[in-house]
């Protein structure tokens, strides 16, 4: 049996940042984002807003519009080799602030995403596309990633089952991303989240928004702005020079395997909002989790996490539900499973937190799920769950007889591919 990964030893430490910051703003709702905008521009105006209208690129044009709070200082028209958001990225926005940062030192820089864009592709593209040789944070430092939502239309867009392409603002044409997926991406990957507004149901549905953003993203800093009466200056003082961004951390899915918080239990209703975090240390049975599967996600607005299949032993399980739809997903092999030799490849955080809850039989395997929604019955939801677990009498007869289960799974999580296979109600993943 395979011992417990030995914790990293060494430390890091940074030197003080002079370069010039960059505040990313993103929001599906461009009403309340642009307000937001509008309100850092106000208290600063030397700040530099960067924004691209997106509406022509499938025909492989942009609009780039750059402004400080006074004066357009450009509108331009941009064609792209191809339309896509990653090729808008990497051809324009990235050039464009690097260009900035060059001509106007000393001007800090707003970002403001197109609604349709998830702020973890921005930062994916900011790690690893090159402008003129070089990475962009040689020349700016990314200060804060703030998502900005509309109290008015959040609940709506969370509870949406339409997707992109129907609605007629998808990115690309391949682009078949539902809506909720992208509000829930844009919420779990900011470092700062503004609720904008006021809901139109009263002040308790305004509290209760508020609550599942908590529940949604308990890691981020929470602020909320009336909307109708904004203070600039403490607005600004909430969202700049913060420092709030974190580059090494993680995505959402792999939060739990790294040790990261990927949610809070908090059973108890509190204005109807309910966060249940599911753990176990066996493994769940393929087919009776394939047959629960429509029923734990029925009362629910979002869900998260990893999990470990009887049939699968080897492979960490992505579970990420929005929108009445579930995506799993493979997520690489656990590290009992590999030879020893190889955890020098994993990073330290996932060896680290692997080494704190080693289990002498299972080794890091386990089962990590965070439910949140209204009016969700966390006891009913524990109990289906621990259901689906392997029972004393399957648990005693090893892992050689779990490999034979009848697997509806089977062959939907191939090791060594991350990407996410989606699914809606109870159909084989």
């Amino acid at each position: 049996m395979s011992s417990p990964p030995r914790a990293p030893t060494h430390l890091v430490t940074a030197d003080a940042d002079t370069r010039p910051s960059l505040t990313v703003l993103s929001g599906f709702w461009p009403a309340a984002t642009a307000a937001a905008a509008r309100a850092l521009l106000t208290a600063d105006p030397s700040l530099l807003l960067v924004r691209h209208d997106l509406a022509g690129i499938r025909d492989g044009v942009v609009r780039r519009v750059v402004r400080d709070d006074v004066r357009i200082v450009e509108d331009e028209q941009v064609e792209l080799r191809h339309g896509c958001v990653s090729c808008t990225m990497r051809e324009d926005m990235l050039p464009t602030l690097v260009r900035l940062a060059r001509g106007h030192p000393g001007r800090d820089l707003v970002l403001m995403l197109p609604e349709v864009v998830e702020p973890e592709a921005v930062a994916a593209a900011c790690a690893h596309c090159l402008v003129d040789g070089a990475p962009i944070s040689e020349l700016i430092r990314i200060d804060s990633y703030v998502t900005v939502l509309d109290a008015e239309h959040l609940l709506d867009g969370l509870a949406s089952t339409d997707d992109l392409t129907a609605l007629g603002i998808q990115a690309a044409e391949d682009d078949h991303r539902a809506l909720a997926d992208v509000v829930v991406r844009q919420i779990e990957y900011a470092d700062t989240l503004v609720l904008w507004g006021q809901s139109r149901d009263g002040a308790f549905d305004t509290s209760r928004v508020a609550i599942l953003l908590q529940r949604l993203a308990p890691w981020a800093a929470h602020i909320r702005v009336d909307g109708d009466l904004v203070d600039a200056t403490e607005l600004t003082r909430q969202l700049r020079h913060n420092h709030r961004h974190r580059p090494e951390t993680p995505g959402v899915l792999a939060r739990g395997l790294q040790g990261y918080t990927l949610g809070t239990h908090e059973p108890e209703p509190d204005c109807g909002v309910v966060s249940a975090v599911f753990r176990a240390r066996r493994p769940f049975h393929p087919q009776r989790l394939h047959d629960a599967l429509e029923e734990v996600n029925a009362e629910v607005i979002r869900s998260r996490g990893h999990l470990w299949l009887a049939s699968q032993p080897d492979t960490v399980v992505a579970w990420e539900f929005a929108g009445n739809g579930l995506a799993m997903g493979s997520l690489g092999h656990w590290l009992v499973s590999l030879p020893e030799d190889r955890w020098k490849h994993v990073c330290d955080q996932r060896r680290l937190a692997a080494a704190l809850e080693w289990d002498p039989y299972y080794g890091d395997r386990h089962q990590h799920l965070v439910f949140i929604g209204l009016d969700v019955d966390p006891v009913a939801l524990h109990r289906t769950l621990s259901g689906c677990l392997l029972a004393d009498a399957e648990l005693a007869d090893g892992e050689e007889i779990w490999r034979t289960y009848h697997d509806p799974f089977a062959g939907c999580f191939p090791l060594g591919v991350q990407e996410l296979t989606d699914t809606e109600g109870d159909r084989p993943a």
